[in-house]
């Protein structure tokens, strides 16, 4: 199996793309923006979805399901959010198609099948569901409500890129409502520390927690915390965002609950998700030229064993001890795959896992056998071990461990390597230039200010950390009197 990956060195947005494709996570479709997510691809999500659905539920939130589309006058209740999405808006006008008159076999839109109402295709569903919240509460007993749904929406983007930014996308959104505005922020900050948890737990990708300012704020929100991921390239990626809503949406949609004294009052609100945009993350952060680079906590096969040999009878006798070993290491929930295909030699199995990134890989041959051995190779530093047979499966267990902290530790160095402190101009230029990564500066706290650094280094503010020290500086642009860093780079 033929690899012929571009090297990350001569064009990374290229490697990127193959590699997504070459690995069989997903690729285009015939419809224009729009992907297929192909089954290694899907399985790998639904590990993060497995395990992002068990961290929202431990912490008391519940799933449901709201519709696909939005009627417009719905979705424009709420001012700020509507003018947000709204170029990214894809919009039903007509109801069925006919045949049409002046060409045979084609069909056209049916000119009365118009909408009384044309409908938006959900690009977030604050809208949708807090129209419903408003039937849903009624007394401080009915709260907090803590909702999730699982779901694809649809923004229409006109530069895709597989998994990254495509028209339609998949994606959790959590939607809460609550007695208090404490109460509501409290939700904001521990929904942004849930998926800190996973992408440094799970992904091995280390993030910075931080608040957004005004102008990369969500449409509609009071406050947007996020967590910011660096990609092998320098660029940041936004790998996930908690929004305090305030009482925006409940005072659009006019939901009300009386409280213990009886008294109306407006609930406070939450949103927050993450979407198919962490596959690229996962691709980007950990993968090398050679393919894909898993985490052993998202791996969809952790471990393949692959049997060398030359007749029937020497991968009878493999297979009588490798079944063995398969079945101890299920009992430890431990995903591996025994491939015993005779259709292809072992260095093009090798090759494949190889690509597809599986973290360890298992060679056993008759000299093994005999020797009572195993040829065990890791995928992220690409060394070999020959281990004795007794004691493999605890060996197996506690490296997969190794490799899982490994690679957080690996991506953390190079996060933190790449986070330069500037004081002039002059410098954050530099850095943006000829080292890339995160650029630590003092802004004086304008829009002005952050839309011309944006204007002139295509930079911007990827978020005011929450651990920044307070300290008076003078802005890296305008030299105006500055309360502390923001982390600035290029962005995906």
């Amino acid at each position: 199996m033929s690899k012929n990956l571009t090297k990350r060195s001569e064009d990374y947005s290229k490697w990127y793309n193959e590699l997504v494709v070459k690995a069989d996570l997903a690729e285009n479709s015939g419809v224009r923006g729009c992907m297929v997510i192909k089954p290694y691809g899907y399985a790998i999500w639904e590990k993060m979805q497995a395990e992002l659905d068990r961290m929202f539920k431990e912490t008391g939130h519940q799933n449901a399901y709201f519709p696909l589309f939005v009627p417009k006058s719905m979705f424009e209740a709420e001012e700020k959010n509507a003018e947000g999405f709204a170029k990214e808006c894809a919009i039903v006008t007509h109801y069925r198609l006919t045949n049409d008159p002046e060409n045979k076999g084609k069909l056209i839109v049916d000119p009365n099948a118009k909408l009384e109402e044309e409908l938006i295709v959900r690009p977030t569903s604050e809208a949708i569901i807090w129209s419903t919240y408003k039937g849903w509460v009624q007394s401080y007993r009915d709260l907090p409500l803590l909702i999730n749904q699982w779901a694809n929406v649809v923004r229409w983007e006109m530069r895709t890129r597989l998994f990254l930014r495509t028209a339609e996308f998949l994606w959790q959104e959590g939607h809460t409502a609550h007695a208090t505005k404490q109460e509501a922020l409290s939700e904001s900050v521990q929904m942004m520390n849930v998926y800190a948890d996973f992408v440094e737990n799970f992904m091995a990708i280390p993030v910075v927690k931080g608040i957004k300012t005004e102008t990369e704020r969500f449409a509609g929100a009071d406050e947007t915390y996020c967590i910011e991921a660096l990609m092998q390239d320098g660029k940041a990626l936004q790998a996930g965002t908690s929004h305090f809503l305030g009482q925006n949406f409940a005072k659009a949609f006019d939901v009300k609950f009386s409280n213990a004294e009886g008294k109306l009052e407006h609930v406070w609100g939450t949103s927050w998700g993450v979407s198919t945009r962490l596959m690229g993350a996962l691709v980007m952060t950990h993968s090398d030229d050679n393919g894909l680079v898993l985490p052993p906590n998202l791996a969809p096969i952790q471990v393949v064993i692959v049997p060398i040999h030359r007749n029937d009878e020497q991968l009878e006798a493999i297979s009588a001890q490798v079944n063995e070993l398969v079945k101890q290491l299920r009992k430890l929930k431990i995903a591996v795959k025994y491939d015993d295909r005779t259709t292809h030699k072992p260095g093009w199995k090798f090759n494949e896992y190889e690509l597809k990134g599986v973290p360890v890989r298992i060679a056993i041959g008759p000299n093994d056998l005999e020797n009572g051995t195993y040829e065990i190779a890791r995928r992220d530093t690409l060394t070999k071990e020959v281990v004795a047979k007794d004691g493999v499966v605890t060996y197996i267990q506690d490296l997969l461990e190794t490799i899982q902290e490994e690679m957080f530790t690996r991506s953390l160095e190079f996060r933190n390597e790449h986070i330069t402190e500037v004081n002039t101009f002059e410098e954050f230029k530099d850095v943006l230039e000829n080292k890339t990564g995160f650029v630590s500066a003092h802004w004086d706290g304008t829009v002005e200010t952050e839309e011309k650094i944006k204007e002139l280094t295509k930079a911007t503010i990827r978020c005011i950390p929450l651990d920044r020290k307070e300290e008076e500086g003078q802005c890296v642009l305008t030299g105006s009197l500055s309360k502390g860093r923001v982390l600035f780079a290029k962005a995906y």
